[in-house]
């Protein structure tokens, strides 16, 4: 007997709960703006197939990682191709955590390759972005896009250390108030850089449609400079971030 496709809000209900996506940091914008619709409709039908959640999360690290890798592309195609697998990379993300609450499979393994892959992806952007532009200036740009992703990966690290100091101490998970820095004028200064949101250029999504404008100023302007500047930028604000979100986590109460 087949098994009957459930409804789009059944599986509203349960494999994309409130709880998680309602968090400040739960869910990212593009998320709620449109692909949590869109991978609903094909959550709707993967769960009536032999998918596994793993499989899905997989299927979002050769994603991410191959949006660094097309890059190398010369062109506009490069970052357009990147872009694109960076939205198939949410796309993944979304899909295979929704497949996992329907089917009841959740797994430390997909837990694990879930983080490994939000490192990979942000990581190889950036040093794909770093190898793009020194093939077309000096190859010391490779440094900055290496040093780009790996201010990147501490602040990812910064943030699941967290869990990791939370769990080896026997504390429970973090809460969304502890996340409240106690300090006033700390404070204040995150309130006013999260209104310009210049932070978000870290994010792998923001940074392949950044580097994908870059290109499209390139094509009508020639040379190569709005790439550098944008791999310039993604570096400059990682490491500016990198000290600020240490001070950040200790001033708030997400370690007591």
């Amino acid at each position: 007997m087949p098994v009957a496709t459930p409804t789009l809000a059944e599986l509203r209900d349960v494999c994309q709960p409130q709880a998680k996506l309602g968090l400040r940091n739960g869910e990212h914008w593009a998320g709620r703006l449109y692909m949590r619709r869109l991978s609903l409709r094909a959550t709707r039908y993967l769960v009536r197939t032999s998918v596994t959640p793993n499989t899905l999360t997989w299927a979002m690290v050769v994603a991410g990682v191959g949006a660094g890798a097309a890059l190398l592309i010369p062109g506009i195609a490069g970052p357009l191709l990147a872009a694109l697998l960076f939205q198939a990379f949410l796309f993944f993300d979304c899909v295979d955590g929704e497949v996992a609450r329907w089917k009841r499979q959740f797994s430390a393994v997909g837990v694990y390759v879930d983080r490994l892959g939000a490192y990979l992806a942000d990581a190889a952007l950036l040093v794909g972005a770093g190898f793009r532009v020194a093939e077309n200036a000096s190859v010391a740009w490779v440094s900055v896009g290496l040093a780009a992703a790996l201010g990147i990966v501490l602040l990812k690290a910064s943030t699941d250390l967290v869990d990791v100091a939370r769990t080896r101490s026997g504390l429970e998970a973090v809460t969304e108030e502890a996340t409240e820095v106690r300090s006033a004028r700390v404070n204040s200064v995150r309130r006013l850089a999260a209104a310009f949101k210049i932070h978000r250029i870290t994010n792998g999504i923001e940074a392949s449609l950044l580097f994908l404008a870059a290109a499209v100023v390139e094509l009508f302007t020639g040379g190569h400079t709005p790439t550098e500047w944008a791999v310039a930028a993604v570096a400059a604000v990682a490491w500016l971030m990198v000290p600020a979100h240490l001070v950040s986590i200790l001033s708030s109460s997400r370690l007591r």
